[in-house]
Order: C-alpha cells, then sequence, then structure tokens
C-alpha cells in the first residue's frame, strides 16, 4: 500500500485538471443567499501527513464557512469535555437514510437524535456547549479547535448574517421537536449557537490541519478520535454515507459550502474545496478527488 506522502505536486495537479470538469454537474446551495453568490470554479486540495508534511495545489489560502464539517469537531469537544457516557444519553450512533435536515427521521426515533451529524443531532449538542449564550458557546468551542490545532479559524460575519436571513423552517421544527421531548432547552440560543458554529470558517489548510485532531493528537483521548472517526464513516455524508464507505473506507465529512474532509487513519488529513453539490449535498468534485487518492493509496509500492 502506498503513503500519503509519497503523493507528488504533479500527480495532485493532473487530479485536480481531471476532476475540474465535474463541478458543471453540480448546483450551489440555493437556501444560503451568500453561499449561492460563490465563484463555482473554484477548486483546491491540502493534504497534510501525520508529521506535518504539507501538500496542496489550487485555491488553498481563500476562507470558507465550513457548515457541517464542524459537526464531528464539535462532538470531539463535548466528549473531552463531558465524556462519552452523558453525550451519548443525548444523541445516538446510528446512520439515517433520510435528509441530513429531516424532521420525519425525528419522529420516526421519537425525538432522539440518530446522531451527531445529521441537524438533529448536531442541533442536541450545540446546546450542551458551555457558556451564557451563542456567543460565548461558539467562543467556546473555536477557542478550543484553534488551541488543539493550530489554526486560524474565526467567525465569518457576513455569512452567519445571511444564515439568519433565512426563515430556517426545518430546524426550527426540529428544535420544537427536541423541546417537546425534553431533550434541549432554550431553542432560540441553540439555534443562533447552531447557526454561529456552522459559519466558522477558514482556508482548507485550516481544514486539513483540523483534520490532523483526528489522526495523531497528543492532547485528545485516542478513544474519543475513534468514536469521532467510526461515526463520520457511517454518517458523515448523510444517506450517502454508506454507499461511500463501501468503496473508500476513509472516515469523511462534507458541509454544504463545498468543502469536505477524509481523514486517512495513521496517515494524515485530506481537506477539497469545490462548491458544486451533488443532490445530497456533497462537494461533486471533492468527492471524485479522495476516490482518486483512495485508489491510489491501495496500490503496491511495486
Amino acid at each position: 500500500m502506498k503513503q500519503l506522502s509519497f503523493l507528488s505536486s504533479e500527480q495532485l495537479s493532473n487530479w485536480l485538471i481531471e476532476v475540474s470538469q465535474q463541478k458543471s454537474t453540480g448546483d450551489l446551495p440555493d437556501y444560503i443567499p451568500l453561499l449561492q453568490e460563490t465563484d463555482p470554479n473554484l477548486l483546491g486540495i491540502c493534504i497534510i501527513t501525520k508529521n506535518n508534511n504539507i501538500l496542496n495545489q489550487g485555491y488553498c489560502q481563500g476562507k470558507f464557512p465550513l457548515m457541517s464539517i464542524i459537526k464531528p469537531f464539535l462532538l470531539l469537544y463535548l466528549l473531552s469535555e463531558l465524556g462519552e457516557k452523558f453525550i451519548f444519553k443525548k444523541v445516538g450512533s446510528k446512520p439515517s437514510r433520510y435528509p441530513f435536515n429531516s424532521i420525519e427521521q425525528l419522529q420516526l426515533d421519537e425525538g432522539f437524535p440518530r446522531n451527531p451529524m445529521i441537524n438533529s443531532g448536531a442541533l442536541t449538542l450545540a446546546s450542551l456547549i458551555p457558556g451564557k449564550d451563542s456567543e460565548k458557546k461558539c467562543y467556546n468551542l473555536l477557542q478550543w479547535l484553534n488551541k488543539q490545532s493550530q489554526c486560524n479559524l474565526f467567525v465569518d460575519q457576513s455569512m452567519l448574517d445571511s444564515v439568519r436571513s433565512l426563515p430556517n423552517i426545518r430546524n426550527k421544527a426540529i428544535l420544537e421537536e427536541l423541546n417537546q421531548r425534553n431533550h434541549i432547552q432554550n431553542p432560540d440560543i441553540t439555534l443562533d449557537t447552531y447557526n454561529r458554529i456552522c459559519c466558522i470558517s477558514g482556508s482548507i489548510i485550516d481544514l486539513a490541519k483540523l483534520g490532523l485532531l483526528l489522526v495523531n493528537s497528543p492532547n485528545i483521548n485516542p478513544k474519543n478520535v475513534i468514536l469521532v472517526n467510526n461515526i463520520m464513516t457511517t454518517c458523515g455524508l448523510y444517506e450517502a454515507s454508506e454507499k461511500f464507505a463501501q468503496k473508500i473506507v476513509f472516515p469523511t465529512k462534507s458541509g454544504v459550502s463545498g468543502g469536505i474532509l477524509s481523514i486517512v487513519p495513521a496517515q494524515g488529513a485530506i481537506a477539497c474545496y469545490s462548491p458544486p453539490l451533488d443532490a445530497q449535498g456533497n462537494s461533486i468534485a471533492g468527492l471524485s478527488l479522495i476516490e482518486k487518492i483512495a485508489n491510489y493509496l491501495k496500490q503496491s509500492n511495486t
């Protein structure tokens, strides 16, 4: 099996050219006005090995909101702060075949969030972040992430304003269900906390550095890393997770901004950015890049 560290800039550049043609088959999300204005031609990748060797190509310095890619790191933070036993009394770890913002899945599960990667689970976890209000809760998470990963993540206020401009009907319905079943308190604070943390932003280099927390971080409990990686594998791409995991066993998480993060266990992290999405809300070019890298790594060294 080949190693991430064997990849060359030339190989990476060739792959970017190959997948760039696929962007035209995707769509920008139409439910967040500022994301609708994103240049669909942006394309970049960053690979960081466990030894902190960095290889990147394309759109690398520009910033974008992590959106749902924040979810596994929200889980990692709360596992570190509150412990596994407490967290999994609040949210499950089973895959869902429903869309990420499904109220139907929550109702079928009698109000218990199925996993932390869909909105019902992430909203529940957002309510558990320490802090007196949404601003302080987001600050606590952001500071922890930047300290642990040596990133420069920040909250994009313009993106937050754009998210807040929406009626958020689905998330409000999920919060009402959660509140009625006493899974959360303070729905308004919870929703604004969730909106804020989804607008945590950075470059694909920052995203790859975040990914290293799920590879070899000396300050994080290895058991928590295993838990998060397992849930990413089965739930990180929503209803497309099972099909993807059958081909590629890397724990992977996407966001509707076009970012995608994949973990190569014991080797490093792959971060991609390309805004056009497939029907499930996953970056088309990003998934294709990860598949190309996975196939490369499967090859023999001979």
